[in-house]
């Protein structure tokens, strides 16, 4: 039984389905079939149902997942502390340039709890990157939004918020409680510039084309909101300055708190960061859809 054919299994049982599965593991169907009908000869048992409609585990696969997910971390535990041992225990890691998340204070703490010996380095980036630096090579993983361009990286999903329009507290759209995108329709908008990734900036625009000023940083976002009047977007939940207010839009869709990095790297450190981010971001859930005002 090898390490490679658990995770194989530990991504059929975790996506209930083979394509899915495959996507994840950037490989295509028939190999992967092949490895679990091979992992269940091995073991003797059947570890999944299989039907037209997905995936099912067996109790002997609920079983073997419990063991898989335990022997998993413990070979990257034993990774991670070979590379502490050698000094060459690093990740560095994209941010987003807004620490007010609990969710990734949480994984702070939880990453040092875990890895005491592993240097943690982290750079934060404006939000022209949405990659924070991952696509150039300065970070092994970033913790940031999407949507973005995703070709050659894995992106995993930590956790989706809802979204509001961030406006002034004295205008009259800031006392609604919920707003719909045609209400904001001829408003100008904080955007940012030429070159960004269309997808990201895409969705901070609303899917339209915007005019207003040119932004890099969040403090120049609610900048341009509370001296110019102009609309942005923000998640629900983030704590505003005084003066601004930010009413849920109910035709957005959420915005993905996700990591991303490069497909194909297998740093245990990168692994052990995204199943500790998984939990503490679980631990962090989306803030309600409501409007907030300072």
């Amino acid at each position: 039984m090898e390490l490679r054919t658990l995770r194989y299994f530990v991504a059929v049982a975790e996506e209930l389905h083979f394509g899915r599965a495959a996507a994840r593991l950037h490989m295509s169907q028939p190999p992967l079939s092949r490895a679990i009908k091979h992992l269940e000869t091995d073991l003797g048992a059947t570890l999944l149902h299989r039907s037209a409609v997905g995936v099912a585990l067996t109790p002997a696969g609920a079983a073997l997942l419990d063991a898989a997910r335990s022997l998993l971390d413990h070979a990257d535990q034993v990774r991670v502390r070979v590379a502490t041992a050698a000094g060459a225990a690093t990740i560095t890691v994209g941010i987003l340039a807004n620490g007010s998340d609990p969710g990734a204070r949480r994984l702070a703490a939880a990453y040092r709890r875990r890895h005491p010996g592993v240097e943690i380095r982290v750079r934060e980036t404006e939000l022209t990157d949405p990659t924070c630096g991952l696509r150039a090579g300065l970070v092994d993983v970033a913790l940031t939004r999407g949507p973005f361009d995703e070709a050659g990286l894995t992106v995993h999903e930590l956790r989706a918020d809802p979204v509001g329009a961030v406006l002034r507290a004295d205008d009259p759209l800031a006392r609604r409680e919920g707003l719909r995108l045609a209400d904001l329709a001829g408003r100008r908008w904080f955007r940012f510039p030429d070159g960004t990734d269309p997808l990201w900036r895409s969705y901070w625009n609303g899917g339209e084309p915007r005019e207003g000023p040119v932004v890099r940083l969040v403090q120049e976002c609610l900048q341009a909101v509370l001296w110019n009047g102009t609309v942005g977007m923000t998640p629900l939940g983030h704590h505003l300055p005084g003066g601004l207010a930010v009413v849920p839009l109910t035709d957005m869709a959420p915005s993905r708190v996700v990591a991303a990095w490069k497909q194909g790297d297998a740093n245990p450190l990168i692994r052990s960061f995204v199943q500790i981010a998984t939990a503490a971001y679980r631990a962090s859930p989306a803030p309600a859809r409501r409007a907030i005002r300072w």
